[in-house]
C-alpha cells in the first residue's frame, strides 16, 4: 500500500492536477463534473465510476518514459469528457448504440466491443477537429492489437496524424467513410461500423483482453449515477414501439444495471431494481414518464377573519385597521397604510390520500402487454405508481373469467415489483369480474377504487349496482367506445363519486386525475 502511495505522490509531484483541470474544463467550455483523482489501479489507463474521473498513476508513470505526464493526463481527461459531453452523452444513448450494434452482430460480448469502439471513434474525433488535444501524442505512444489496432489504423486517416500503425489500411479506409459526428446518423453508421468489421471480429476481438476495445478506458455502465440510469431506462421505454423492443435492448445487460441500483441504492418508491419479467420493467419504466395526480381532501375554510397583508389607506376608509408603523404616523392618503384581512385556512389531516384497489381487465378483447403497448396496462402502472409514490399500500384485481379462476387478487402492500407483475398477467378469457372478489378488496377505510376495462363485461349491470352502493372514489377508464360504455356513463353520471374518463392513446393517460369529485375533465376522444 505504502508503494502504491509513493507512486501516486510520484505523480502529484510532476504535475498540479487542479490546475491541469481548470484547463480542460475551460477548453469543454466550463461542464459541471466532479474534480479528477489519481488512483493505484494499473489498468485501465482512465476509469469514471459515478461521474469521477479516476486516472492510474502507475499507468501514468509508465507512458512518462515516452511523453510527459501532463499531457498524457490531459489526453486522457479530454477523452474521459468528451464522453460524457458528446458521446454516448447518457445512458439512454448508451444502451441504444448498443442496440444498433447488436442487430449486426449476434455475440453480445463482441456487439458490445464494436459499440465502444465507435463512441470512442466518436469522442476522440470531436476532441481532435473542435479543440487542441494531446490526444494523437497518447495514441502514437500505446500499443496496437486487435481492435485496437484497427481503431488506431482509422484514427490515423481520420486525423492524418501518423500514429505508428502500419496494418489495416484496407479496413480503415473503408470506416472512414462513415460520418462520425453527423449525431442524426449515428444508429445507420453505427449499422455500418458493425458491418465492415464483423468478418474479422474473431481474429480482433479477445474475450480474455481487460481493457476491451483498444480504449485507454472500460466502458462500464458504473460511470453513470444510480439516477441517470433510471433515468435512462425510463425514456428508453417511452421511445419503445412495443415490450419486446424494450426487452431486446436490456436482455444482455439487465443484471450488470441491476447490480448498480442495488449497489447505489434504489430510492424511496422506485423498488429494489430490475428484477423480472422485460415487460415488467418496460410498463414501471413507462409509467415514470406519466406521473398521474391524485387529487386530496378539499381544504376547509375558517369563520375568522385574520390581517393578511398590508393597502393603500383611502380617504373614508375605516380607521380601526391603520397600522401605524408603516404609515409613519401620519393619516394621508397614499401614505398610510391599512391591513387587508381575509379569512384563515384550516388543514385536514396528513394522511389525505387513501390507499387504492386498481382493478384491470385482462379478456382476450384487450391487448396483450407482452406483444404491444396496453394501455390498460399503461394506465393502471401510472395509477398504481401514483398512489406507491403517495405512501400509500395498493392492493391489484387482475380479472378475465373469475369463475374460470382466470383472476389475480394480490391483497394491500408497497411492493412495486409485486403491483405490476400482477398488473402485465395476461389471461386472455372471459369478461366476468367476481363481485365477490372485488367486495372482500374493497376493505374498510374506503380505498379508491380504478377500474380499467374496455367494458365489455357480462354481469355489467350488478357491478354497476354495487358501484353505486359504495361511498369510496370510483375512476373508471375505459378502452374504446362500445354499447356497454354508453350504458354505464348513463347509470353512473349523476353520482358524484365515479367518474368515467377515456384513453385511446399514451397522450390520455396524464388527463386522469385519480379520485377527481368535483369536475369531470374532458379527454379528447
Amino acid at each position: 500500500m505504502a508503494e502504491k502511495s509513493t507512486i501516486i505522490d510520484s505523480i502529484g509531484a510532476r504535475f498540479n492536477l487542479h490546475y491541469l483541470w481548470q484547463a480542460v474544463r475551460k477548453k469543454h467550455l466550463f461542464f459541471e463534473l466532479p474534480a479528477p483523482e489519481l488512483s493505484h489501479h494499473t489498468h485501465p489507463l482512465v476509469t469514471v465510476e459515478r461521474n469521477i474521473i479516476r486516472i492510474s498513476a502507475p499507468g501514468l508513470l509508465s507512458l512518462s518514459k515516452r511523453m510527459p505526464c501532463e499531457k498524457a493526463a490531459e489526453a486522457l481527461l479530454d477523452h474521459a469528457v468528451s464522453h460524457h459531453l458528446y458521446c454516448p452523452w447518457d445512458f439512454k444513448t448508451h444502451l441504444k448504440l448498443y442496440a444498433e450494434a447488436k442487430k449486426v452482430i449476434d455475440d453480445p460480448f463482441q456487439a458490445r466491443q464494436v459499440a465502444d469502439a465507435f463512441m470512442d471513434v466518436v469522442a476522440d474525433t470531436r476532441c481532435v477537429e473542435q479543440m487542441a488535444t494531446p490526444l494523437p501524442e497518447l495514441y502514437r505512444n500505446l500499443e496496437a492489437e486487435g481492435l485496437d489496432g484497427v481503431v488506431r489504423a482509422l484514427y490515423q486517416r481520420l486525423w492524418r496524424e501518423d500514429l505508428n500503425v502500419c496494418e489495416h489500411e484496407d479496413i480503415a479506409k473503408q470506416l472512414a467513410f462513415i460520418p462520425y459526428l453527423d449525431r442524426k446518423r449515428w444508429p445507420k453508421s453505427l449499422r455500418r461500423f458493425a458491418t465492415l468489421l464483423k468478418p474479422h471480429l474473431s481474429r480482433l476481438v479477445d474475450p480474455e483482453e481487460e481493457n476491451m476495445c483498444g480504449s485507454p478506458d472500460r466502458h462500464a455502465f458504473s460511470r453513470y449515477t444510480v439516477e441517470e440510469i433510471e433515468k435512462g431506462i425510463a425514456e428508453l421505454a417511452a421511445e419503445a414501439e412495443t415490450p419486446k423492443d424494450f426487452m431486446d435492448i436490456l436482455e444482455d445487460c439487465k443484471e450488470e444495471i441491476d447490480s448498480l441500483i442495488k449497489e447505489g441504492g434504489a430510492g424511496k418508491g422506485r423498488g429494489a431494481g430490475l428484477h423480472g419479467s422485460a415487460d415488467v420493467r418496460f410498463y414501471m419504466k413507462l409509467a415514470e414518464n406519466h406521473r398521474l395526480p391524485i387529487r386530496g381532501l378539499p381544504v376547509k375554510t375558517a369563520g375568522s377573519l385574520y390581517p393578511h397583508h398590508h393597502t393603500p389607506w383611502e380617504t373614508g376608509g375605516p380607521c380601526r385597521d391603520i397600522g401605524p408603523w408603516t404609515s409613519f404616523g401620519k393619516l394621508m392618503p397614499g401614505i398610510t397604510k391599512t391591513w387587508r384581512r381575509e379569512r384563515g385556512e384550516v388543514y385536514g389531516p396528513r394522511s389525505v390520500v387513501p390507499d387504492a384497489a386498481i382493478m384491470i381487465d385482462s379478456s382476450s378483447s384487450m391487448t396483450n402487454p407482452q406483444l404491444r403497448i396496453s394501455f390498460a396496462v399503461l394506465g393502471a402502472g401510472c395509477a398504481a405508481d401514483a398512489y406507491l409514490r403517495s405512501g400509500c399500500e395498493v392492493a391489484v384485481y387482475n380479472f378475465s373469467d373469475a369463475a374460470a379462476g382466470s383472476r389475480i387478487t394480490l391483497p394491500y402492500g408497497k411492493s412495486r415489483q409485486a403491483v405490476y407483475e400482477a398488473l402485465c398477467t395476461y389471461f386472455g378469457g372471459g369478461t366476468r369480474p367476481g363481485l365477490s372478489d372485488i367486495k372482500r378488496i374493497n376493505r374498510p377505510g374506503t380505498p379508491d377504487i380504478f377500474l380499467i376495462t374496455d367494458m365489455q363485461i357480462t354481469n355489467l349491470e350488478p357491478l354497476i349496482e354495487y358501484f353505486i352502493s359504495c361511498s369510496n372514489r370510483i375512476t373508471v377508464v375505459h378502452i374504446g367506445e362500445n354499447l356497454q360504455v354508453d350504458h354505464f356513463k348513463s347509470r353512473t353520471e349523476s353520482h358524484g363519486h365515479i367518474r368515467v374518463f377515456p384513453v385511446t392513446s399514451q397522450e390520455h393517460i396524464p388527463k386522469i386525475i385519480l379520485g377527481q369529485v368535483d369536475a369531470y375533465m374532458k379527454v379528447g376522444r
